[in-house]
């Protein structure tokens, strides 16, 4: 809400309980938060997780971004929060011996690969509460032991996306979930295949629609 110059005072309701629930569900574990799809703010249910991070190709392990070809910065910013445990934004900089833009970007990016998650935040005394950062894997490893093929874990992600969006293209999955665009529409003709999804083609692209069968199989929400 806003005074009648258009000056922030509070948010709705409404705005402020979906607002909390960003910091509120992953503090509890009850769902994986951060800038995980697309490089945007997203919840992830638990249930999808385990296909989610399959495409990352790591084991699962709290320290298994040291497989990765990550840049110093990164390295140094995983590495601080396996060590420490879960750290605010505003004090990543510091343990990870950082400048604070050059941190948070890479803690932003880490987000992207699935090494870092949100859980949770902390009040400061002044300015808005600051993210609390952990270990994706570390923080819901219980849910990661057992990973799928990766063509399985696709396959289920863009059974759900498409649930969602009801009509996408193979560019469209891969902005969501990762990977290249070949390997998203052989996700989709699987689906195909399977009767869940019908393509058309429209102009120079091929489109995806679900189908009754595809709807009734509803499983989790990314």
């Amino acid at each position: 809400m806003r005074e009648d110059g258009g000056k922030f005072v509070d948010f709705t309701p409404d705005f402020a309980r979906v607002w909390n629930w960003k910091d509120e569900l992953p503090e509890q574990r009850l769902v994986c938060a951060g800038k995980h799809l697309g490089g945007r703010a997203s919840l992830v249910s638990l249930k999808l997780l385990p296909a989610l991070y399959a495409l990352t190709g790591r084991a699962g392990r709290a320290d298994d971004f040291r497989d990765e070809e990550l840049s110093p910065v990164e390295r140094d910013v995983a590495a601080a929060l396996l060590e420490n445990g879960p750290t605010s934004s505003a004090d990543l900089p510091h343990i990870a011996g950082h400048e604070r833009k050059r941190a948070h970007a890479a803690a932003v990016r880490l987000q992207k690969r699935l090494v870092v998650t949100a859980a949770g935040r902390q009040e400061r005394d002044r300015g808005w509460p600051a993210v609390v950062l952990d270990v994706l894997p570390r923080r819901y490893a219980e849910h990661l032991r057992t990973l799928p093929d990766a063509d399985v874990a696709r396959t289920d992600l863009a059974a759900t996306v498409l649930r969602s969006a009801r009509e996408i293209s193979a560019a469209d999955l891969a902005a969501v979930i990762g990977g290249p665009r070949k390997d998203a529409a052989a996700a989709l003709d699987r689906l195909a295949d399977q009767g869940a999804a019908r393509a058309r083609k429209t102009g120079q692209y091929v489109l995806w629609t679900t189908t009754p069968k595809g709807e009734a199989e509803r499983g989790g929400h990314a």
